[in-house]
């Protein structure tokens, strides 16, 4: 059983312990924070001997996360395309717009590849002349220029003469012309070759050129094909010799 002293000494007890729990047992909001041994001092700690007051020294690295930092390069933006007909053919020339007139009914043109392939076809026709090799030369020239050609062996062989010809180079493969007309593509190409060449008659003596000589030569070949037909191959359709 408890006394009326026992509940009076409880009920002032619980009394006191509230009180000092609403002063003691809760923060303000203006509590110093603990004290840390190994944080910085203030700024405005009394200077070091020699040291101005006032100021603070900083370490390498001090502060570096509250300096802004340099703006980060845009990454490199890509090199625009380099033009269609570009080291072929000059923007806006009669050239450039004749080779688009070919690519828009023949998507498989490439002019590089034509001009890699004119090249390889000038050396075959300049070496089957030479030698007499109307074979080939039926597969790469069309059937006027086929007969010119053929004319012309015709008359060497009828005098016993012999053609002997050495393409040293072909310096320059330049185009000059290029155009549609109905389905019919030609392209005009300037060649410019050294070239070694000398014609001998019947007992060998030398007739025509030098074999000793190197000679520049200069022409125009223009070849054409049909952009309907299956066939892809390009044929040599004039020649003409230029300065």
């Amino acid at each position: 059983m408890f006394d009326i002293y026992t509940i009076i000494f409880l009920a002032l007890a619980v009394f006191i312990f509230i009180r000092l729990r609403s002063v003691l047992g809760q923060r303000t909001g203006r509590e110093r924070p603990p004290y840390d041994p190994y944080s910085r001092r203030d700024a405005t700690k009394a200077p070091a001997p020699g040291e101005q007051p006032g100021k603070v020294v900083s370490f390498p690295g001090a502060g570096d996360a509250a300096r802004p930092r340099d703006p980060e390069p845009d990454p490199a933006e890509p090199a625009p395309p380099a033009p269609r007909w570009s080291g072929i053919a000059d923007i806006g020339s009669a050239v450039a717009n004749g080779l688009d007139a070919i690519a828009a009914q023949d998507r498989t043109f490439d002019g590089r590849h034509f001009v890699e392939g004119a090249r390889a076809a000038y050396e075959m026709i300049v070496n089957a002349f030479a030698a007499g090799d109307r074979r080939i030369l039926k597969d790469l020239l069309a059937k006027d220029v086929y007969d010119g050609f053929a004319g012309a062996m015709a008359e060497r062989e009828a005098r016993g003469e012999t053609m002997e010809t050495h393409l040293v180079a072909i310096a320059k493969s330049d185009l000059i012309d290029a155009q549609v007309k109905g389905r019919t593509a030609q392209v005009a190409v300037r060649f410019v070759s050294q070239l070694i060449s000398v014609t001998r008659n019947a007992s060998g003596e030398v007739v025509e050129g030098d074999p000793e000589k190197v000679g520049d030569v200069t022409d125009v070949w223009t070849f054409s094909r049909d952009l309907g037909a299956r066939d892809p191959n390009w044929k040599l359709v004039a020649t003409e010799a230029a300065s």
